[in-house]
């Protein structure tokens, strides 16, 4: 059935996203994993079932959607990720058909990007991208200010900015599970 997972590939991705998390030469340290990955699949899994999308392809994205920042930083990360990721999958046996899938996930998940999400796969990994970025903000600072290098002025204004794109590539569905969330943030983050 297409729509059950392969627990081990999912599996695979996910221990391969902590596994670079924890290196040193992690772009955005270890609690990434914790604070935005484990989210982002929590999203995405939910979605998927909800949605009757292709679970496994999902998982797998929501677990890679990221990777290209992890191991070499966030420009572009959207295009390295899916190289990335596809190098894994094939390395593991993943079908060549899911592993374009998964892969136009990772490329169409960016909110800083005008990107049109053709399937409902990729559009519940952009939701659920975005939806992590509402709950944890501190997040969003941490990095600005200690992996970016960013001032406290340029953090908020960094941050703003995240949210607003996140919140520009959700889907109306999405919209109103955070919809509060949203307007409180720019009601404290003020005007720039």
């Amino acid at each position: 059935m297409e729509n059950m997972p392969d627990s081990g590939i999912v599996e695979k991705a996910r221990a391969f996203v902590e596994q670079e998390c924890l290196k040193p030469t992690s772009h955005y340290g270890s609690e990434i994993f914790i604070y935005h990955f484990t989210p982002v699949h929590s999203y995405a899994k939910k979605l998927a079932e909800e949605l009757g999308a292709d679970i496994e392809v999902v998982e797998i994205a929501a677990w890679m959607h990221d990777i290209g920042s992890i191991m070499l930083g966030r420009k572009e990360h959207h295009i390295t990720g899916a190289k990335i990721t596809e190098e894994k999958l094939r390395e593991w046996g993943y079908p060549a058909d899911k592993i374009e899938r998964v892969k136009q996930c990772i490329i169409n998940h960016r909110g800083s990007q005008s990107l049109s999400r053709a399937t409902k796969e990729e559009q519940i990994v952009a939701d659920a991208d975005a939806l992590s970025a509402f709950d944890n903000i501190s997040g969003l600072f941490e990095a600005a200010i200690f992996h970016e290098g960013f001032n406290q002025m340029q953090a908020r204004a960094e941050v703003k900015r995240k949210l607003m794109n996140s919140w520009e590539k959700l889907s109306v569905n999405a919209r109103k599970n955070v919809e509060h969330k949203y307007l409180a943030a720019m009601i404290l983050l003020g005007d720039d």
